[in-house]
């Protein structure tokens, strides 16, 4: 079968053993928002973009420069996916497999999903929480020992679950760092406290100060984004609702 997704490699580069962060537009556009706020401060390059006759025939301008709106910048021990479009769910299934193979071929030794998990009173909460899913007892075991909570019951649906999943099957340590978050409004404060739980990890210091500041310059930003998303992620939760664990309904 002729792979619906590809990833083109727009520079030759070599990573070493890197971590990988995927951060694909979903719940408060907190991954979106992570990942922006993550390449700008470590002044990360694109290194490759992903392409399908499936994705809506968008390019963005930034700076002048035509760039495919799902990209991957990177530098030797760090990768970042991020998008400027919702995924259409016709293409997650692939997407998460090639992006899975990929990682796997660059020697990428940890897989993080950065996305938002929604929470009821979110308008009370001043500083969110980080609630994380490890794919095997190696990932639990690092989050164990950083301190972020780990969710013991429930269930996880989207694409941070399809890379979970696919990464197990592959032999990659992955995770799911989800942080409480407005459902359908970027809320860059949930974004921050992802990142923070990403500094742990990755032995990184990206500053998130500039980013609480700048919140309602970027809430501005991404409202057209957001409004994208919105339509892609019902369209999701008709797929989950016939699909979820009757215990959970």
């Amino acid at each position: 079968m002729t792979d619906i997704v590809r990833i083109v490699e727009d520079v030759d580069f070599s990573f070493k053993e890197p971590i990988a962060i995927e951060c694909l537009p979903d719940v408060g556009l907190v991954g979106s928002i992570a990942a922006f706020h993550i390449i700008e401060q470590l002044d990360l390059k694109e290194v490759a973009h992903l392409e399908s006759d499936q994705f809506p025939p968008i390019m963005v301008l930034h700076k002048g420069i035509l760039q495919d709106p799902v990209r991957i910048y990177g530098k030797e021990n760090l990768m970042v996916l991020t998008s400027e479009i919702p995924l259409p769910v016709n293409t997650i299934y692939q997407t998460a497999n090639v992006l899975s193979k990929w990682f796997k071929e660059k020697n990428v030794r940890l897989e993080l999903s950065i996305s938002g998990i929604p929470a009821q009173d979110r308008v009370k909460i001043d500083t969110p929480k980080v609630f994380s899913v490890g794919n095997g007892s190696e990932s639990r075991e690092l989050l164990k020992k950083l301190g972020i909570d780990l969710m013991e019951e429930g269930f996880v649906a989207g694409f941070y679950a399809l890379m979970l999943k696919e990464l197990a099957k592959i032999g990659v340590p992955a995770a799911a760092l989800l942080s409480q978050s407005f459902l359908k409004y970027p809320d860059p404060s949930a974004a921050a406290s992802a990142i923070l739980s990403f500094n742990k990890i990755a032995g990184t210091n990206v500053e998130v100060k500039n980013l609480l500041e700048k919140g309602d310059e970027i809430r501005m930003k991404a409202r057209d984004l957001m409004n994208q998303t919105e339509g892609t992620m019902n369209d999701m939760q008709k797929t989950v609702e016939q699909t979820i664990p009757m215990m959970y309904r």
